[in-house]
């Protein structure tokens, strides 16, 4: 553990972590610290398993910090410290974005910011799309990119909990799909036909919907009516671990940190 009370690592035991909500909890409360409605939607799935009474930095009116970090892991401590400061209680940020190898690992950290002011992502596509050609990466090998996601959550009393993890891809060009936010439809993760943008959200985080079972859930079809199934995926294969009780695969770069957060702060 760092001086600050940070946990160096996400891979210690789930015994060595704080839990978000104590065995002695009535109501488990947590912020949300992020005003991307995108991201507000993802994490409120990903929490609404658990219980949680999650309430969002925007709802309670709190101001965005300067996000001065160098890493995603920077970015999302300086937010969630923030909201836990200002609302009192524990708060759970993400920092994430697109790193594209061709581009020397643009946009990173400076993901949102392509999108300008307004947050226009179909111009921040295109930009990415424009400098992949100026470098002539046009074939497949050559635009490989990585959704890189860091979570943390910050307690009032400075104790934070971190998490990263990625999912890895190629980028398409033009964008499929309208679904999800930011540079989605153009990333197409690996051994999987549809681009991010045409995934619905338990296809994208590779999750069961908080209120259907594993057993519940049928196949999503591609627009040919055949399965959207895991290219080269065993049959035999099993999951490495559970989902408040079910088995995902955690595809998104999200849901994959998120399943290190919930083994750890929320078993």
């Amino acid at each position: 553990m760092t001086e600050d009370g940070r946990r160096k690592f996400d891979s210690e035991s789930p015994s060595a972590h704080r839990k978000i909500c104590p065995p002695s909890s009535v109501v488990c409360r947590l912020v949300i610290a992020t005003h991307n409605p995108g991201k507000l939607a993802e994490m409120r799935d990903l929490l609404a398993a658990y219980g949680i009474d999650a309430i969002s930095a925007g709802d309670l009116g709190l101001k965005e910090p300067d996000e001065t970090g160098t890493t995603f892991r920077d970015n999302a401590r300086i937010k969630a410290q923030a909201a836990a400061r200002a609302a009192g209680i524990a708060a759970f940020a993400d920092d994430s974005g697109l790193v594209v190898d061709a581009l020397d690992g643009a946009p990173g950290i400076q993901s949102a910011r392509w999108a300008g002011p307004d947050r226009d992502f179909r111009r921040a596509m295109a930009t990415i799309e424009e400098k992949l050609r100026e470098r002539g990466a046009t074939a497949p090998d050559r635009r490989r990119a990585h959704f890189v996601c860091a979570l943390c959550v910050a307690w009032p009393d400075g104790h934070t909990e971190e998490f990263e993890a990625q999912v890895d891809g190629v980028l398409v060009w033009p964008p499929r799909g309208d679904k999800g936010f930011g540079y989605d439809p153009m990333f197409l993760p690996d051994g999987y036909r549809r681009t991010f943008g045409e995934m619905a959200s338990d296809e994208k985080h590779g999750l069961p919907p908080p209120a259907r079972n594993q057993a519940e859930r049928s196949p999503v079809s591609r627009p040919d009516g055949a399965p959207n199934e895991e290219v080269g995926a065993r049959p035999d294969a099993k999951p490495a671990t559970t989902f408040a009780g079910r088995a995902p695969k955690g595809l998104s770069h999200r849901a994959r940190a998120f399943l290190k957060l919930a083994a750890a702060c929320l078993a």
